[in-house]
């Protein structure tokens, strides 16, 4: 009776509509909790929160292994639902059948569209709609997880977590995540062309929540040794009990936890500086919170454990598998593993040609890439994919071996100045999921320091605490927001890939800014900074043009580049390219 109450009471003070009564046979887990166990010296404990990740595909439970006795809080909750169909109906399958059927999809709007920028094997192409504004999707709604044991016997208190309004970041308990992510998606798989879908007859439709970084570790849990599945009850879908398979991992071989240390093995000048012409031997160490080496001997998982799920420390790799999109559809689980070379860092700046990644990664060997050259760009950037490019793309077999190192090689008119390598990787280990990164600096042709000049800052205001940069997606620093510009180029299968592209279309979608995204001195601190001129900057923010624009360059066929046809790669892409030397040179202050 007291558990009842209790749950009445949260979602009460939550002001929430619908609500859980799902009490029944609860048992008291004060007699089985377990005394703190430390793993080693340093490191977690069972005392430790540690984010849990909750995955709900098609109203099934993704089975989780967890540390024995953990104690944890909800970090992340993947939720999915799709069906097939060979009718254009948007996404009014989903209101039909499947696990969201019981929704409210009143009001349902598509906001964005956008094409795969690349063919599909058959000539055709795959044309992506993202659905809003549903009912369900706008309101509040709570997740009431509770422990059961083999019996089904609830196990101690239940943990509430709650995802608040989709365009309003509050503090407290009614808003658990700092990101919040709701939509619908349709997607046309085989239109004839980029301009003419009504021939498609193969669609797929989904609805996906997307709930990130808990605003710090509360509330927590701790397991109870009888535990062996957690059951979720969604207020939004209380008709619904989620059952998700626990198995407690007694003595696991490693700690939670994930640190990158990277080294650079060639030796420097005399003076600590490398060279142009130089070549640079880079290898890097994976460590648990214990500080024990994931990969000893330098040897890694091989892309067929990390494929297969056999890759015991749980390192990732680039998952194929999931379809990626920014900010709509899951780019945290596309865990690339990448390392990368820029510099100087007074010289860095956004890349705005196509990159054939295909093409140069086949020319060189699956080896490392070279994105931006002195002569061409002005400053140095190169990137090494883990494992070897050919791996990835099938050139060498999976289950070839995947070593600690990486080279890169300084072009022989290299700018002298401080040049940072990064790297960024993704671990998925007993429930955890995390980003770590780490960024080494170095001197080339001078001892002297020199620093980006990015025009953009604040960003501490909103990411603090649980939502810091260095907890979110790649998991870099602020004051290593330089080396981004580097793998953020324009794809021919990712046209949307340069940084200002994904920060503003990110920020301009999510509604949880303190502020109007209109109010530019938010983020940015100086008047050059915004005045901003290609069709990319524009959409990145805006979801039209002036009539006069569209006249002149024809309407907007793509929520990330507008009316551009994506270039052939290797070429000034128009999206990309500023428009013209007089206009756009007066954008609105919008406080600056």
């Amino acid at each position: 009776m007291a558990t009842r109450t209790l749950l009445w009471t949260v979602c009460a003070g939550l002001a929430l509509t619908a609500c859980v009564d799902r009490v029944d046979d609860t048992v008291d887990a004060g007699d089985h909790a377990t005394p703190d166990v430390a793993v080693a010296p340093t490191g977690t404990t069972t005392r430790t929160p540690i984010g849990l990740a909750l995955d709900l595909e098609d109203g099934v439970g993704q089975p989780l292994s967890v540390r024995a006795n953990q104690t944890f809080y909800i970090n992340q909750i993947d939720m999915r639902a799709h069906l097939e169909a060979t009718t254009d109906e948007g996404v009014a399958g989903l209101a039909r059948q499947g696990d969201f059927a019981g929704l409210d999809w009143r009001g349902t709007a598509s906001v964005d569209e956008s094409f795969v920028s690349t063919p599909n094997a058959d000539g055709t192409m795959t044309r992506r709609r993202f659905y809003r504004q549903a009912v369900w999707m706008d309101l509040p709604s709570a997740y009431v997880i509770e422990q059961l044991d083999a019996r089904g016997l609830v196990r101690g208190l239940p943990v509430v977590v709650a995802d608040g309004l989709v365009d309003e970041r509050t503090a407290g308990p009614a808003d658990t995540f700092f990101a919040r992510r709701v939509r619908g998606i349709q997607w046309a798989n085989n239109c004839a062309s980029r301009t003419d879908c009504a021939t498609a007859t193969d669609f797929t439709e989904e609805a996906l929540v997307e709930l990130r970084y808990a605003n710090g570790p509360q509330p927590t849990f701790q397991l109870d040794s009888h535990t062996t599945q957690l059951r979720v009850l969604w207020t939004a879908n209380p008709r619904h009990l989620y059952t998700i398979p626990v198995t407690q991992v007694a003595a696991p071989q490693w700690d939670y936890g994930f640190d990158i240390h990277l080294a650079v093995t060639t030796p420097a000048q005399p003076d600590g500086t490398y060279l142009p012409g130089q070549t640079l031997n880079v290898a890097f160490t994976f460590t648990d919170a214990s500080g024990t080496d994931l990969a000893p001997g330098g040897a890694l998982p091989t892309f067929q454990d990390y494929a297969t799920g056999t890759d015991a420390p749980g390192i990732d790799y680039w998952n194929e598998a999931e379809a990626h999109i920014t900010y709509y559809r899951r780019k945290h689980r596309e865990r690339q593993m990448l390392v990368s070379l820029d510099g100087p860092m007074q010289s860095v700046a956004p890349l705005r040609t196509t990159y054939d990644f295909v093409g140069n990664m086949i020319a060189a060997g699956g080896g490392t890439l070279t994105l931006a050259t002195p002569s061409t760009d002005g400053f140095v950037a190169e990137a090494a994919t883990v494992p070897n490019g050919f791996v990835l793309l099938g050139v060498l077999p999976p289950d070839s071996p995947v070593g600690n190192t990486v080279s890169f090689t300084l072009p022989a008119d290299a700018p002298p100045g401080t040049y940072k390598i990064a790297m960024k990787a993704r671990r998925t280990y007993l429930g955890q999921d995390i980003p770590s990164a780490a960024v080494l600096a170095i001197q080339v042709g001078t001892t002297q320091p020199t620093h980006a000049t990015l025009g953009t800052g604040n960003c501490t205001g909103c990411h603090h605490d649980g939502d810091a940069l260095t907890t979110m997606s790649h998991g870099f620093a602020v004051t290593d927001r330089e080396v981004c510009t580097t793998c953020h180029a324009p794809l021919p299968f990712e046209p949307e890939g340069p940084i200002y592209v994904r920060v503003h279309f990110i920020h301009s979608r999510s509604g949880r800014l303190d502020a109007s995204p209109e109010q530019c001195s938010l983020c940015h601190t100086s008047n050059d900074s915004i005045q901003r001129t290609s069709q990319s900057a524009c959409m990145s923010c805006h979801k039209s043009y002036p009539a006069d624009h569209v006249a002149k360059y024809g309407p907007i066929t793509d929520m990330f580049t507008g009316g551009a046809v994506v270039a052939p790669p290797g070429t000034a892409d128009p999206a990309f390219q500023p428009c013209t030397a007089s206009c756009h040179r007066t954008h609105p202050r919008s406080g600056l």
